[in-house]
């Protein structure tokens, strides 16, 4: 007995450690987001679905037997959650952070009616089993949300948007708590994290195939050369104007103008014509 709470204990601080992982993976994410500017191209709906996980695993945990391991890591997911959320609202479109609102008052609204449920309408053992089927589905959920990244990244053929470490961690995640709901006998824990194993591994199948996306090569026509129809105009210029005399007139004893003879002419007209043919 003494052995088996000790794995669990022990399964239960890694599932611990390596879910603080899982929420600092998307930090280089934010970093990037940060320093662009600008939340296009990221959605919001992984982070907010993220916090109201947090928030009704916080209010299972409350109920439940043993269950500090789960509050600890659950405080922690929801105060990252939190800050996430408040840096993408701060660089987002108009467009998304109307649909981040949208989804903040769902969250809201959705955990108040379930509190008020629960509260009022069961107790003792049956309060924690229907909070344990509420988180369960809506784990479910969470390890559906993904998804939409997969979605994106079979279309785009890119992986910008999906960290591996992210997918790496959850996987890892996973496996931890799936051991620990295990062996406490807690089926509300356990169960989701089979899911939430096998997308992981989709995951990171996917980053390895798209991680390297083909590059379109562009090349630019280039313009033909014809070297039988380059003309050397400074060449041309020197040897037309070698051929041209130019004649300064002079005057006579009368003060009449002396013209230049009428043959010198004839190279001048040959180099004009030849200028303009070119």
């Amino acid at each position: 007995m003494a052995l088996h709470m000790t794995w669990m204990f022990a399964f239960g601080l890694l599932g611990n450690l390596i879910s603080c992982l899982v929420c600092l993976a998307p930090m280089p994410t934010f970093y990037k987001i940060c320093q662009k500017k600008t939340s296009e191209g990221f959605q919001s709906i992984p982070y907010v679905i993220a916090l109201f996980s947090a928030m009704l695993w916080l209010f299972y945990a409350i109920f439940n037997e043993d269950a500090i391991l789960l509050i600890t890591i659950n405080s922690f997911a929801f105060f990252m959650e939190f800050g996430y959320i408040a840096v993408y609202l701060f660089y987002a479109t108009k467009k998304d952070k109307l649909l981040t609102f949208k989804l903040l008052l769902f969250n809201i609204f959705g955990f108040g009616l379930i509190c008020v449920l629960t509260l009022f309408l069961t107790q003792g053992q049956k309060r924690v089993h229907v909070l344990g089927w509420i988180c369960m589905l809506f784990s479910l959920c969470v390890f559906v949300a993904p998804l939409f990244i997969v979605g994106k990244v079979i279309r785009t053929k890119s992986v910008e948007f999906m960290p591996f470490s992210l997918s790496f961690f959850l996987t890892l995640s996973a496996v931890m708590w799936f051991f620990y709901g295990y062996l406490k006998k807690d089926q509300f824990v356990a169960v989701p994290n089979i899911l939430g194993f096998l997308f992981g591994i989709i995951q990171m199948l996917l980053y390895v195939i798209y991680r390297n996306p083909k590059k379109t090569v562009v090349v630019e026509p280039k313009l033909q050369e014809l070297p039988e129809h380059i003309v050397d105009i400074k060449k041309l210029g020197a040897a037309i104007w070698s051929e041209i005399n130019v004649v300064v007139p002079q005057l006579n004893d009368c003060g009449k103008e002396i013209f230049e003879d009428p043959s010198a002419k004839e190279p001048a007209m040959k180099a004009m014509n030849a200028t303009n043919k070119i």
